[in-house]
């Protein structure tokens, strides 16, 4: 591990300097930049402020000579949401991926995961999209690992957690969170006597990374930190595809699940238990 005086935070970087940093230098190439003023033509339309690049970088570059295409999601806009022009330009980047793969020029993708999921001012657009995401890369890992990840502060949750689940691998930094439902959704439902979303500690100690990593949720929890990030992403290009990837174990997570007992109280203990520790 890297000493705590010479990180260089992933985290605290924005979309852009978090794709930038993660590839080899001079080889970032960003696709669909915000000149194109690709703009969601819906959040005007409800008196809330747009951007020029909808809250999604894509960008073509390499990672230790290997060609990949990466998609950085902007948690500081909509608090990462994605909608119809976000969502088509991820679907896009990956299926460009695919047939780049398909024609011979293999094709890696990275997916910054900082996103709650579903915008909600586009709900059943945005639901549309992540869709075609899910699907572009159940395509695209068949030839080149598809690896994503979230590092914070925002998480990764909703549809987009799915999607974090159909990946090759999946990487998350200690202070990230990923889940179906967050904390707010899940008290503001079921009340804070169920979760109460201001209790950090019991947050990370349920859906943090370190936990999601000890439940075998996520292949790596590391620092935050751009060398530790890189090096990682590294070892896992270089292996290529796994050979069965964690959305095709249903017998093993069938088995899991049968093992739990609804009644009982969770809590970080249990779940370790539950991860077979």
């Amino acid at each position: 591990m890297s000493n705590v005086a010479q990180r260089h935070s992933f985290s605290e970087g924005n979309a852009r300097q978090r794709a930038q940093s993660l590839l080899d230098a001079g080889s970032f190439r960003e696709l669909l930049d915000p000149f194109q003023r690709l703009r969601s033509p819906w959040l005007e339309q409800q008196g809330l402020v747009s951007q020029a690049d909808d809250g999604m970088v894509i960008a073509q570059g390499r990672v230790a000579g290997l060609t990949v295409v990466v998609a950085a999601i902007e948690g500081a806009f909509q608090g990462g949401s994605l909608g119809d022009v976000s969502g088509a330009k991820l679907a896009g980047a990956l299926e460009l991926a695919a047939e780049d793969n398909r024609q011979g020029r293999p094709t890696a993708a990275l997916l910054l995961l900082e996103t709650g999921g579903v915008r909600l001012q586009e709900a059943n657009l945005g639901l549309a999209a992540i869709a075609d995401i899910h699907a572009a890369i159940v395509d695209l890992r068949r030839y080149q690992p598809v690896i994503g990840i979230s590092a914070g502060p925002v998480g990764c949750f909703g549809g987009m957690s799915i999607a974090a689940g159909l990946c090759s691998y999946l990487l998350l930094t200690r202070e990230a969170r990923l889940g179906l439902n967050g904390p707010a959704v899940i008290e503001q439902e079921a009340g804070v006597a169920e979760y109460n979303a201001s209790d950090r500690p019991l947050i990370w100690s349920l859906i943090g990374g370190e936990q999601r990593y000890a439940c075998g949720l996520v292949d790596a929890c590391c620092a935050d930190d751009v060398a530790e990030i890189r090096q990682q992403l590294q070892r896992w290009l270089q292996q290529g595809v796994p050979t069965e990837h964690r959305s095709q174990k249903i017998a093993y997570y069938r088995e899991r699940l049968a093992a739990i007992d609804a009644v009982e109280q969770a809590d970080a203990a249990r779940a370790r238990v539950f991860a077979g520790e």
